[in-house]
């Protein structure tokens, strides 16, 4: 098959790439950069707002893998004006399915950030393509970033009301390639990680992992997401979850990557772009989950 992906570059888009290639996809990937291809990936420019470059990304593709996001902080600017842009083309260029990444709890939460992905959600179900939702719980990825970003402070906050559970990036990753590769499932699926903690636990891992040492601020945090959270509204009893803990996630066991070629061709080094995200220029704009800092100008 030959599948397009957007938000390419973000954190899931990283992960899927290398294991559509691994089931034997043919990947095309879309860019707001000139990039050149390489690595059996076919970059095109696009720009998911005015629809400049679709109509070439999209032609003679099977699939669409729609991961590109505003993210948080950018209010729905590519969630929902993005998503209809690429379904009208997607329409004419004739695509029978759709994959689109959501967030568990989309649909029970629809608070902030959420609401614009089920917004999103509902223009790719009635676009009239064959359509499958994939809802994730948040990535241990993701979650890395905030915990480092709030270790800046003298203190941490810890709200230990709050259930998370999160999955590793690859693991969904996998279960978006299988769900590409058996066509459109016309329904909403759901994937979480194999386990849920309390922020204390998730935290108090995260310190002793990083050797960090931060005093731990007991408090509560407001808001109508965070009280849907503290119901249980953003876990999934959904079988099957992942299987690599928070714990693993942040303890690896050494790569070995000997007699794989595979792995060894599509895993980047220390310094390629991919491991260096501030440099990426899509991934401030919709790069898998990052937020949304530019407007986008045809």
């Amino acid at each position: 098959m030959r599948i397009l992906v957007t938000g390419a570059t973000g954190t899931l888009g990283s992960a899927l790439v290398p294991a559509l290639l691994k089931e034997g996809h043919e990947v095309r990937a879309l860019s707001r950069t000139k990039r050149e291809s390489r690595a059996n990936v076919d970059w095109r420019w696009g720009d998911l707002i005015s629809g400049n470059g679709l109509e070439d990304a999209l032609r003679d593709v099977d699939a669409i893998a729609h991961l590109a996001t505003s993210g948080p902080k950018g209010l729905g600017a590519v969630d929902i004006p993005g998503t209809r842009t690429l379904m009208l083309f997607a329409r004419e260029a004739g695509v029978p399915h759709v994959l689109f990444t959501s967030v568990v709890g989309a649909d029970r939460a629809a608070f902030n950030y959420l609401r614009y992905k089920l917004e999103a959600e509902r223009l790719i179900i009635e676009s009239g393509l064959g359509w499958t939702i994939l809802r994730a719980t948040p990535f241990h990825q993701w979650l890395d970033r905030r915990l480092r970003d709030l270790s800046s402070f003298p203190v941490l906050p810890v709200d230990r009301s709050l259930p998370w559970q999160p999955v590793h990036t690859g693991e969904v990753a996998k279960r978006a390639a299988a769900l590409l590769g058996a066509g459109p499932e016309s329904g909403e699926i759901e994937f979480g990680g194999p386990e849920v903690l309390n922020t204390e636990d998730l935290v108090r891992t995260w310190l002793r992992a990083r050797d960090r040492r931060r005093p731990r601020l007991p408090v509560r945090y407001p808001g109508r997401l965070y009280a849907a959270q503290r119901a249980g509204a953003l876990k999934t009893d959904a079988l099957p979850t992942g299987v690599i803990t928070w714990h693993d996630y942040l303890n690896p066991p050494p790569l070995d990557l000997s007699g794989d070629d595979f792995a060894i061709e599509h895993t980047a080094s220390p310094t390629s772009p991919a491991n260096q995200p501030e440099q990426d220029p899509d991934l401030h704009v919709y790069g898998g989950d990052e937020g949304y800092e530019r407007p986008t100008r045809s």
